[in-house]
């Protein structure tokens, strides 16, 4: 391509308006932002589980509480804690307030301290759930008994 097929339109000017300035003053506050956020979330921190009674069993919170234990195995045997028998009770109160009663196999098991923590953070994280508070209770004494017929057959004691 040569430079004589190049058609090029030039224009001058004597000078160009320089773009507008940022000031301080146009800029969004803090207070903005975190206002707008909260009503962002309004909706979201307010809303209910669907359901007649979220909190029973069969509900969506509480469902949501078990599936959550389900995913927390102990760490000596291949099973997660709900089938192993080592939760006791799962109770939802009103507004979200769960408390979970459990277990370990023994007092002196290698995570008696970071287990009830454990429960307590999956829980929480569960949506509909509040606060969760775990109740570590050694009476009755957990035995083989309780686990469930999946717990007992992952371990072929069926």
């Amino acid at each position: 391509m040569t430079d004589e097929n190049r058609n090029f339109r030039v224009e001058e000017v004597d000078s160009v308006a320089p773009p507008p300035r940022a000031r301080v003053a146009d800029a969004e506050s803090p207070a903005d932002k975190l206002e707008r956020k909260r009503d962002y979330l309004e909706g979201f921190l307010t809303e209910q589980p669907a359901g007649e009674n979220p909190g029973e069993p069969g509900g969506q919170v509480y469902e949501g509480v078990v599936a959550a234990l389900k995913e927390i195995f102990d760490p000596e045997i291949p099973v997660n804690i709900y089938d192993l028998g080592l939760i006791y009770g799962v109770d939802v109160g009103d507004e979200g307030a769960v408390a979970v009663t459990m277990t370990l196999t023994t007092p002196h098991c290698p995570v008696a301290e970071s287990m009830p923590g454990e429960v307590e953070m999956r829980v929480a994280a569960v949506p509909g759930v509040r606060d969760c508070e775990v109740n570590l209770v050694w009476d009755p004494p957990w035995d083989m008994g309780k686990m469930s017929d999946e717990a007992k057959l992952e371990l072929g004691m069926l």
